[in-house]
Order: structure tokens, then sequence, then C-alpha cells
């Protein structure tokens, strides 16, 4: 089966200049998929040129005339840019003409037009966005990264389990573990919304392993870690700052002196392997669940190499039939009522 692909080239900090190699390199390496490059056709047509005449076919270009800027309002990218190449993707999957979609565009934006054109899942209270982070034992994902900074309990087992369908889509694994971010192990911590979480998850059928704490999320201690999107996008950017400081004091170490400089040489295969393992372009890639449609956030910087781990991304969720096992799953598990914003 042919998965067709919906990509935003205008978004992110590059635009055409890396999502459109990105998206050919992706071609190159997935014979089974085909996009639809989404922008002003006559800023892709420079980059097209340089296409391998055998990637002829699976490729196709959608005009859209507008743009949503890094710092637009989310009412100018709802209602007034209504051709942009955010939303002429959105409708795309709406109509059934891409499986799925990917953009490095504005997060909130992104989101705003997503919800508002595929609408949420039944039984989806609030879309939420969760990524993969490395592990000691491979990776994780954690969820919701920033879209919902107030939840009702219930908010966070609809995380768990599109949490648990993501891990078990992407990793073809069916009962993946599940924890709930707390700040401790015990059934007794934490504030009120996080114990109800605990035992709302504890009955919904989930391989719910309890509560675990900041630092078993680089353990590799669950598969799945839920938190509010307050909580996760600390804990992340937290990392993001942690991972940038330990880079920095590594190469002012090694460049201290000439016998540091000399040791550099000499760990430089070893510098080299830690640099590849934690390579947040290999994670690049975040997924807005709770849609009836894929949608994967790029960042906004990416390279070629890490938007093209973010189209991969993309296309095995549809593969998979993402939306279609969270809206099975929700129906399976109804605990409790759902909420309304």
């Amino acid at each position: 089966m042919t998965i067709t692909l919906a990509v935003d080239c205008m978004g992110g900090d590059h635009g055409p200049a890396v999502v459109v190699p990105a998206a050919l390199e992706f071609l190159d390496r997935d014979r089974d998929c085909a996009v639809i490059l989404v922008g002003r056709a006559a800023d892709l047509q420079p980059y097209l040129a340089k296409a391998d005449p055998a990637l002829a076919g699976r490729w196709s270009v959608q005009h859209a005339s507008e743009v949503v800027d890094m710092h637009d309002p989310l009412a100018t990218a709802l209602r007034i840019k209504k051709d942009s190449s955010m939303r002429v993707m959105a409708n795309l999957v709406k109509e059934g003409r891409a499986d799925g979609a990917v953009s490095a565009g504005n997060t909130g934006a992104l989101m705003a037009v997503s919800r508002f054109v595929l609408k949420t899942l039944p039984g989806i209270d609030r879309p939420a966005i969760a990524t993969t982070l490395p592990t000691l034992r491979g990776h994780t994902y954690v969820l919701d990264l920033g879209a919902n900074v107030d939840c009702a309990p219930e908010h966070l087992l609809q995380f768990g389990i599109m949490g648990a369908m993501l891990a078990a889509a992407l990793e073809h694994d069916e009962r993946p573990s599940v924890g709930l971010l707390n700040i401790g192990a015990e059934e007794i911590k934490g504030n009120e919304v996080v114990k109800r979480a605990g035992e709302l998850l504890k009955d919904s059928g989930l391989n719910f392993i309890g509560n675990v704490e900041g630092d078993d999320i680089y353990q590799g201690t669950a598969d799945v870690v839920v938190c509010d999107g307050f909580v996760g996008n600390v804990a992340l950017k937290t990392s993001e700052g942690l991972a940038r400081m330990i880079g920095t004091f590594l190469r002012e170490e090694f460049s201290r002196n000439l016998l540091t400089r000399i040791a550099g040489l000499a760990a430089l295969p070893v510098l080299k392997a830690f640099k590849a393992r934690v390579d947040p372009r290999r994670y690049n890639g975040a997924s807005l669940l709770g849609l009836k449609g894929v949608v994967v956030k790029s960042h906004g910087s990416a390279d070629v190499f890490a938007y093209r781990h973010a189209l991969e991304q993309a296309a095995e969720a549809a593969r998979q039939k993402l939306p279609e096992k969270i809206a099975a799953r929700m129906a399976a598990v109804r605990p409790a009522p759902t909420l309304c914003d």
C-alpha cells in the first residue's frame, strides 16, 4: 500500500531549502511512499529541478499562496490565511488525498489548524504532543509536551492511551509499559490530579507500571511517560539545555591546552559515537495525537537528516493506522466520562 504524505514546505527556519531535499531523500529510501509538496510553487521549483528522474510520479506540488509565519497569532492562521501551506496540507489529509502530514511551522498554529480541520477522535477531549527521548534502554515516548498546561485526571488517562497506541504502532509492541510522571514512586505522592489519574490508568487495561520520577525518563523505566503539558514542556526544555551545557563543557575542556587537545584527538572516535547516540536529529518529529489524521511536527531548525526522520515517523504512523487504533482503544476503555474543554 502506498502511503502519501502532505508536506508543508514553507514552515520552519529553512523552508523549501531543507524540506524539499528531505522529502526527495525520504522517497529514495522508502519506495512505498509518495509526497505532496505544499507551498509556493515558484519557491519549490529550484529544488525540484535537482530531483532524481527515478522519483518522477511519486511527488507532486500543491500550490499554496500564503505562509503561516512563526509569530503569527492563532487567529491569523485560522481565519485569515486560509490558503496557507499549513492549512492546505491539513485539508489534503481531511479530503483523503494524503495519509498524513508533516510541518516544521509554528507549533501552536499547527495544533490549532489541525484540530480545526481534522477534528478530534471520539472520546478525546484534547490532542497532545508526544515525542521520543533517548534512554539507557533505547528510547521512550513522552506526552504531553506543551499543548495542555492544565489537565484533569481524565485528560492524563487519554494521554496514556494515545501514548501507548503510538508506542505500539511505531515499536510493534502490543503492550508498551506506561508510567505517570510524579514526584515519587509511591501512590500517595503527588497532587490530587495525578493521584486520581493514577487510579484511572490502573483500571484502564493498559500496561500501567505506576508512578515514575524524572530520572526514570532517561533510565527507560517506562516505554511511555505521561504528564501534563506544563510539566512535560519544562522537562523537555531542561533536557535540551542540559545537553547543550554538556556539549559546551566537553568542547571547552578538550580545547583548554595542548595536552587536552591531544587527548581530544585520541578520544575522537568515542566522542563521535557518543554524539551519534544522543543526536537529537534522530528523534526529530513530535506526533500530534488525538486527531482524525496523522500529523507530525518537525523541529523548526531541522536539517535534511532530521526532517527525513520526521517524514519516516509520519509514514509509519499512517501505515499502522494510528488514529484508528487510538479510536478503537478509546471505545474499549471508558472508565470515566470525557470532559469538555
